[in-house]
């Protein structure tokens, strides 16, 4: 080992020791790779998703999102348009705090969704799988969960990203 080394190695011990302890091999991981499937074992899982078709309930959520973005100004046939209304909610969020985050991610996750919907052979519907069950588009075994897609985008402040990552989605299901 290098010099460098050997005193990252020494660092890293003073750190485990300060906190109390140190990681062992018995340790719980913090992340699993799926979540606990209860009482069913591992084999019983679904190995694709299972949907339905969406409900008034469902319809008056996608709904009720078109309307709050448009009023946003935005163009959900345009993904630049999108991209950039989602940037000022975030950038407007991100001053000043205000305001109901999640609402913020639900109202552009349609706008995704609905761009999606419009644009290829991907059709609203409510898919459940090992993950839960979520508002998404999808054709056969094809899903996206666009609340997944803007939520985790949102977590890291990421800007600019919808016309890349929703037009390749667009590029692969296009009619």
């Amino acid at each position: 080992m290098s010099d460098r080394g050997g005193r990252v190695g020494v660092g890293l011990g003073k750190v485990r020791n300060l906190l109390g302890r140190s990681r062992s091999a018995d340790d719980e991981p913090r992340v699993r790779a799926l979540p606990d499937p209860g009482e069913s074992s591992v084999e019983d899982l679904p190995l694709t998703p299972e949907s339905r078709k969406i409900g008034d309930e469902e319809r008056a959520r996608i709904e009720a999102g078109i309307a709050a973005v448009q009023q946003d100004g935005v163009d959900l046939d345009d993904l630049a348009s999108i991209s950039a209304g989602l940037d000022r909610a975030l950038a407007g969020w991100l001053a000043d705090r205000t305001g109901d985050h999640d609402a913020i991610v639900q109202r552009y996750a349609v706008a995704v969704g609905e761009h999606l919907h419009r644009h290829t052979d991907l059709a609203w519907e409510v898919v459940t799988d090992v993950f839960g069950t979520d508002l998404a588009v999808s054709a056969g075994d094809f899903v996206v969960v666009p609340s997944n897609l803007v939520a985790v985008r949102w977590m890291r402040r990421e800007q600019g990203w919808v016309p890349k990552v929703v037009g390749h989605i667009v590029e692969v299901r296009s009619r």
